[in-house]
């Protein structure tokens, strides 16, 4: 098959795909926000990160996911973001893992910027972007923001729908059209609910496009609806416990795939009783995975009843499986 191009122009990727077939990258199982962890000075700790990412991905998640609000990605500095995309890069190939970052603003020229750098990093297999927040777009802005970013992007574009953060909702109707854009993979759902919208998402999106569950209280149910799975905060902790939730859930083994999320509930809930990373970080700082709990301000460190709560909530999490397997 010959094609061509104008002279002088050099074709955007997304055209280049739609013209010669390429597929989107298939994203399915459960994927991690992976938390910055820093040194007591307050720096970027690199192998803490490497070490915890290679440990998360022989627990059996699909890939990791740096630089969203669990990575305070939003609180480091350039230089930083980059220290923490290569080492994720490094961790993932090693592991044949899928890398997907987390990258872009409300500002859709910044936001087109931003994926251009990110050209050629390795396992590099999405970049989550966040509907276009604070300035609340209408519809038609959301599609057109998303369409110029996938249009320049080196990698498919995950949207990230969480109107509690972003005060503007993207509808399943835009998401759906979005969803046709052969450089638009998929979607971290975070509303909060399985309303109406989800369920016309669930229903309708085409099989190339994932439809990952951002609200892990959910996560079952999103994935037995006929979601992909999930980029799931909670699973830095009783991993194994959320990839085989996913996996059960996969499998149309609904009673299995609930029996896991009931048990991981009260995780949650302890986890999210601050705001994310802090009692996670507190967690990891606990079991020595990560050199200690710094978050970056306007952050503060999760108190120490609120660490003790979540550490009781997984110690009962993994008491019921042995229960369970006994």
């Amino acid at each position: 098959m010959s094609v061509t191009f104008s002279a002088g122009r050099r074709p955007h990727r997304a055209r280049l795909d739609r013209v010669l077939g390429v597929s989107k990258p298939s994203l399915r199982g459960v994927y991690v926000p992976i938390i910055t962890p820093f040194s007591e000075e307050g720096a970027v700790a690199t192998d803490a990160l490497e070490a915890l990412g290679r440990r998360l991905l022989d627990d059996g998640v699909a890939g990791l996911v740096p630089l969203g609000t669990a990575g305070e990605g939003a609180l480091l500095e350039h230089e930083e973001r980059r220290l923490v995309i290569d080492a994720c890069a490094r961790v993932c190939s090693d592991r044949g893992a899928q890398l997907i970052v987390g990258t872009g603003s409300n500002n859709t020229r910044q936001t087109v910027q931003a994926v251009r750098e990110l050209d050629g990093t390795h396992a590099l297999a999405g970049l989550l972007c966040l509907v276009p927040y604070y300035l609340r777009p209408t519809q038609a802005g959301i599609r057109a923001h998303f369409e110029a970013v996938a249009d320049a992007s080196p990698a498919p574009i995950v949207v990230y729908n969480i109107p509690f953060r972003t005060g503007v909702r993207a509808s399943a109707e835009t998401l759906l059209a979005l969803a046709e854009h052969p450089n638009i993979a998929g979607i971290k759902h975070s509303v909060g609910a399985i309303d109406e919208d989800t369920e016309q998402l669930l229903a309708a999106s085409p099989p190339d496009f994932a439809v990952l569950s951002g609200d892990d209280a959910h996560l079952a149910a999103v994935t037995l609806l006929g979601g992909a799975g999930g980029i799931t905060a909670s699973a830095h902790v009783c991993t194994r416990r959320w990839v085989a939730l996913v996996a059960a859930a996969l499998g149309s083994e609904a009673e299995t795939a609930r029996a896991h999320q009931a048990d991981l509930l009260p995780v949650v809930a302890a986890g999210f009783r601050e705001p994310s990373p802090a009692v996670f970080k507190g967690v990891l700082y606990q079991r020595g995975e990560i050199p200690s709990a710094n978050v970056r301000l306007p952050f503060l460190p999760a108190s120490e009843q609120s660490v003790t709560r979540a550490i009781e909530a997984i110690e009962r999490a993994d008491e019921a499986l042995t229960s369970q397997i006994g």
